[in-house]
Parts: C-alpha cells; structure tokens; sequence
C-alpha cells in the first residue's frame, strides 16, 4: 500500500519513520523543505541502526504544497494520504486529497470547518478523519466513547500541555508546535458550554493551579479548544484549558495587553510594523525546542455522567517524555502516532465510514477505540483509565 504524508516537519517527518516500519507501506513524503527531507531520511537511517529495525526506505519528493494542483498530482498514485500541512493551508489541500479520491488522516489543524467537504468525500467515497492528534485528536476519541457508553453525559473536562522537562527563566516555555499557533491560543477567545449554553471568555482567563503526578504544579486556563465537541456531543457543561508552569499566564497577559500581540500595523521612525512580527522575531528564538531537549505532554479527560441511574466518571491521564532512542519530541510522538495508527486502522478495514470524520464519531465504536489505545501502547504512548 502506497501512502504518502504531506509535510516534514516536526510531526511529519517521525510520521513517516512509524510507518515505514510496516513492511506492507511504501511511505512517500513531500515538502518544499529540502534540508527536512534530508534530516528525515537520515533519522531514519539512524533510528534503524539504533532499533536493529528493518524499514523500507522513505521516498522524498521537494514540492510546494500550497498549491492544490501540485497536491492532487502527488497523491493520485498513492492509496492513502496523511495532511501534516501547516494550519493555514490546511483546508485547501484536503478539498484536493479528498477530491483526487484518497482515503486520508488529517492534522492540519485548520480553522476552517471540515464538514463543508463532506459531501465531496462521500461522493469520492472517501473516509476523511479530521484533527486525529493528541488534542484535538484522542482527547475527542476517549469523550466520545465516554458519551457513548453513559446514559446521559454531564459534564466534559479536559487539560493538556505540551511543556520543556527543564524550566528555564524567563518564559520557563518552549514551543512544541508552530509558535504562531500557540500565540492564536493566547489570543483568540475561548469558547465553552456552561448550563447548555455558550460562553465566550477571553483566553488565559480562570487560572487555576492543579497538581499532576510526575510533573508537579501546573496552571490551568481557558482557551478556545473545544472545536469540533460543541456540535457533536450532547453535554451540558464542556470545557477545555491549557496547563503551563505556574507563573506563565501573566507573561502573556502583559504581552497581549501591551499590543505584542497585534496584527495590526503601528508606525516606528517612518516605518510600518506589525507589533506581531516583531514579536515573532524576539520570542520565537526564546521558545524553540532544541534537538535534544526533553519534552513533556501531560493530559487530563474527565468524563461525568449516569449509566444506569448511578453517576459513573471516566478519567484517562496521560504523561508522556521526549524519547531519547529515536530522539522524537513528545508532542510528536502523541500526535504523530494518534495519526499513523489512525491510518492502520482504516488500512485494516476497522474504521469505514464514509465522509468527514471528527475524532468523537470513533469513540462511538468501542473496537476502534481499543484498537488506537493498543497501537499507541505498542509505540509507547500510554492512556490510564480510571472509572470511578
């Protein structure tokens, strides 16, 4: 079976390692990056070593994404396609994936709503699974089984963060994903359902500071994560927060409140700027994630409700760390092989709905479930269930 993932990333690349494991794929990947090509290849070839493993060769291809017309060529000779396209361009190239009537995986994570190519994937019959990561992404999976599994769901909680092991002055942060969008978190609304209706507060608002094992104190906050769960799930109280080391919140509060943040033009000595660029200029720097530094992910899903006339609450934690042996970061590790194993699964013929699929329409099918939680088990990535 021939797949191919679009982008090389820092998701992308660890992507397409996973997969070329599986003696049954020919994995191809593309981007207009020629220096990520190369350090995926040569990853590979030293996590082979490393592991004694005997993957195929990946393919690379140097082709500039942003255009539909490059990505429906490059995917009409493969069987199946993963879209690790940055956010922005994320809608566009799945319209042509889907149109060019490839099964696909998605985590692209873009702004646009996906159910406006639903129609095309079920003419193309293709299934299309949208925001399969981390969060979004497993977090929709397990509240989705939740729900499935509960007479009547109350309430939905979850908190997630991607964090450096070693805390380091003055952010005490570093970026496992695109800065730009974990600037969006900071100042984009945060949407939640409290009492059956829609509540819209700013981001960073409700801090609270709450204990996980193996990290410590942590902060919580309000961010606009629920996307896809407010239309799909029932449930009267639903909430998503972002945790950081304590003491971050305010950081960026005093950023964002002094304009840091902006995207709108200001003028300095003759010259018009965006407050943002420079920003991105001064702080990106300060946040990368350097080769070598270790990673955490830390998330918490907290599902209440009644089975049966008793309340029942289901809660999955996660802790994951930078892996050492494939040097793969955390953040990619939990959303990368949410995403790899999502594919199997539509390889295997477990998964076959048709159309666009959120993460939550796979929690409603209990085989499905187990079927990601012991593949992401098999590389390592570990939910804890507690039922209470």
């Amino acid at each position: 079976m021939k797949v191919i993932v679009l982008g090389a990333g820092l998701v992308g690349g660890p992507m397409a390692i996973d997969l070329s494991k599986d003696a049954s794929f020919e994995v191809t990947v593309a981007d207009i990056n020629q220096v990520a090509l190369q350090n995926l290849v040569d990853r590979q070839s030293e996590v082979a070593v490393r592991q004694g493993a005997g993957s195929r060769k990946i393919a690379t291809v140097v082709a500039d994404l942003s255009d539909p017309v490059n990505v429906s060529r490059l995917v009409a000779d493969h069987d199946m396609v993963i879209n690790a396209v940055p956010g922005f361009m994320g809608f566009q190239t799945l319209k042509a994936i889907i149109g060019a009537g490839k099964n696909v995986v998605d985590i692209a994570f873009f702004i646009e709503d996906p159910f406006e190519l639903d129609e095309l994937a079920r003419e193309k019959n293709v299934t299309a699974i949208m925001d399969m990561g981390v969060a979004p992404g497993m977090c929709n999976v397990l509240i989705g089984y939740a729900d499935h599994l509960l007479d009547e769901t109350k309430n939905i909680l979850y908190m997630v963060g991607g964090l450096p092991e070693i805390r380091e002055w003055p952010y005490e942060y570093k970026a496992v994903f695109s800065p730009v969008d974990v600037i969006e978190e900071y100042t984009r609304p945060a949407r939640y359902i409290e009492n059956g209706k829609l509540i819209v507060k700013p981001a960073l608002s409700d801090p609270e500071l709450l204990n996980f094992p193996g990290i410590g104190t942590l902060e919580a906050f309000n961010t606009d994560g629920l996307r896809s769960l407010a239309h799909t799930v029932s449930c009267p109280n639903m909430k998503e927060k972002t945790l950081r080391y304590p003491g971050h919140i305010e950081k960026m509060r005093v950023l964002r409140e002094t304009g840091f943040f902006s995207q709108e033009e200001i003028e300095v000595r003759g010259t018009r700027i965006k407050p943002m660029d420079l920003t991105a200029k001064l702080l990106f720097p300060k946040w990368k994630l350097e080769e070598g530094e270790v990673d955490i992910t830390v998330m918490q899903v907290m599902v209440e409700g009644t089975k049966e006339g008793k309340p029942v609450r289901y809660t999955w934690n996660l802790f994951d760390k930078y892996d050492p042996q494939t040097r793969i970061h955390s953040m990619a590790r939990t959303t990368g092989y949410s995403a790899t194993v999502a594919l199997h699964m539509i390889a295997d013929g477990i998964y076959t709905r048709k159309g666009i699929s959120v993460p939550e329409y796979i929690g409603k099918q209990p085989e499905c479930v187990r079927y990601l939680l012991n593949g992401l088990k098999e590389r390592g990535v570990i939910y804890r269930e507690t039922v209470e």
